[in-house]
């Protein structure tokens, strides 16, 4: 029975998002049943933190679900999960300052931000479109197969690009969040240490999803010099 040794790069792959998935939830867990020294919610602190860095046009909303924190840029809007909206802990205050930092990102025209937004529409498309023409293309023996195999490749690309883009952005937000929080004194020295284990964790989970994909694209280069030889 054929083995194909390039779906070595994806197991490689699944393990290292898994590893980081583990190790940010560990983490989160670990400091959301710390609570901070002032009391202060998720959501407070979302408030405060757009108040003082004088953004008057960004609501703080709920959104249902654990981790699924975010800042919609279409909107205007820091939207908190469950486990960070209401919750007075070191870990809600750090990632809604994160969030925040989004926030701030977008009003003060953060480069990286502004050419992650634009590459969207690109990625989405990208990442829809290049299996059906990769497989499309190994199933086929003209002359067409080898032009769609590598137009896959391309739009599959697009998307680990906009990964990578996505790396300075939010290593930027986390950041701007722990300035911010020390600025302000929202939470003591300690706990801003606290803070920094959480966003740490998080930022690993987009460098292990980048990772990912790049070795999954890695995979795609090597079935098509394969092929083509």
């Amino acid at each position: 029975m054929y083995f194909d040794s390039t779906y070595l790069l994806v197991v490689i792959g699944a393990v290292i998002c898994m590893l980081a998935s583990a190790r940010v939830n560990a983490t989160f867990n670990r400091y959301a049943r710390v609570r901070n020294h002032s009391g202060i919610t998720g959501k407070d602190a979302a408030f405060r933190i757009l108040q003082m860095s004088g953004i008057t046009d960004v609501s703080v909303g709920h959104v249902a679900g654990n981790l699924t924190d975010h800042y919609d840029p279409r909107t205007k809007t820091v939207n908190l999960s469950d486990a960070t909206y209401s919750s007075a802990s070191i870990a809600a205050v750090g990632v809604a300052a994160h969030e925040c930092g989004h926030a701030i990102q977008h009003a003060r025209g953060y480069a990286p931000l502004s050419v992650r937004s634009a590459l969207v529409p690109v990625a989405n498309f990208g990442s829809m479109a290049a299996w059906p023409l990769i497989i499309i293309g190994l199933f086929m023996r003209s002359s067409t197969a080898a032009f769609l195999i590598h137009l896959g490749i391309i739009c599959f690309s697009a998307s680990v690009l906009f990964q990578l883009v996505t790396l300075p952005v939010e290593f930027n937000a986390s950041g701007r969040a722990v300035r911010i929080l020390t600025d302000l004194g929202m939470l003591s020295q300690e706990e801003v240490q606290g803070t920094k284990d959480v966003l740490r964790a998080a930022a690993l989970t987009y460098v292990a999803s980048a990772a990912a994909s790049i070795l999954q694209l890695l995979r795609l280069v090597l079935i098509s010099n394969r092929r083509e030889d």
